[in-house]
């Protein structure tokens, strides 16, 4: 990243990508896949490693921050910190004012997502297509499975951290959604709003423990069999639209530490039955419209990263 409008434009793919991980069934990673950095990315992450402290030992600050690719580093977290401390408080007044706009919006920014993602497979085969099933089918059971009571225990927290960063990286695979079947989503969300900076830090540090450890794993992933694994991260999309289908009816609650009441499991429905159970109105002509926005946004944003490249 050579010039100031490049660590701009980090800056601004951050925002999206934070914006995305807030809300539990988006993938920011989709957000980097789309905009053109996801293998810039996994390459920074997986470079990461004890032979950067020789290289600062031995050869200085400068050397050391070009090999760790340091300004695109310290551009696309800025970015993510920014919006997930801005819209914290945001995304939880949505969803609580407005869910199924929110979801209709998220929708369509996947539908999207499936086709552009898709397309970057350079040949399809039956092995890719095996791969695209597995990855879909794993995808929705993960959105079906019953979610774990919340617990507030730092291991635990920790641990989240670790599982959730690795499904924040993966296009289709909401790193928000892992942690609200983890029981941390609120935990976590509750830390950011306050600013609990003992959970904050138990939380950020499991996320770098396991973004460390996954990111090798997907760059000889990306090495050795390029096509199958973007046909398997294509599968996660289309199996998490299951996760951000608007309209659902409650089966199962619990009563979160504040007295609030939050959905454990659910299921979709139509937009009739959903106005018929609820007695509140579907809003499919907005609904749609929403659904819509979302998929302009993902066409613009990878327009932008054709446009620009990788910075």
């Amino acid at each position: 990243m050579k010039t100031k409008k490049s660590f701009i434009g980090i800056v601004f793919r951050g925002l999206a990508m934070g914006a995305a991980d807030v809300v539990p069934g988006v993938s920011g990673g989709t957000i980097a896949f789309i905009t053109g950095i996801y293998e810039e990315l996994i390459d920074t992450i997986s470079g990461v490693n004890l032979a950067l402290l020789k290289t600062l030992k031995n050869k200085g600050f400068k050397t050391f921050w070009n090999q760790l690719n340091g300004n695109f580093i310290l551009a696309l977290f800025l970015g993510i910190g920014i919006s997930i401390a801005s819209l914290a408080k945001l995304i939880t007044y949505l969803l609580d004012h407005h869910p199924i706009l929110v979801w209709s919006f998220f929708f369509g920014l996947v539908l999207a997502s499936i086709h552009l993602v898709g397309k970057q497979v350079k040949k399809w085969s039956i092995a890719t297509a095996i791969a695209f099933v597995i990855g879909a089918t794993l995808a929705y059971y993960i959105t079906i499975l019953p979610p774990i009571q919340q617990t507030e225990a730092n291991w635990y927290i920790f641990l989240s951290g670790m599982i959730a960063i690795c499904a924040m990286i993966l296009p289709g695979i909401s790193g928000s959604f892992i942690l609200l079947l983890l029981g941390a989503y609120q935990t976590i969300l509750n830390a950011v709003k306050s600013f609990d900076v003992n959970k904050i830090v138990v939380f950020m540090l499991g996320c770098v423990v396991g973004l460390l450890s996954f990111s090798h794993l997907l760059k000889w992933m990306f090495k050795k069999y390029e096509s199958i694994t973007i046909a398997v991260l294509t599968g996660f999309l289309l199996g998490s639209l299951n996760k951000l289908w608007p309209w659902k009816k409650t089966l199962e609650i619990y009563i979160n530490s504040h007295g609030k009441e939050i959905p454990l499991q659910q299921k979709n429905i139509s937009p009739s039955t959903f106005q018929q159970i609820t007695q509140q109105p579907h809003e499919l002509f907005y609904a749609v419209l929403f659904c819509v926005l979302g998929i302009i946004l993902i066409v613009a944003l990878e327009k932008m990263g054709n446009k620009k490249g990788t910075p």
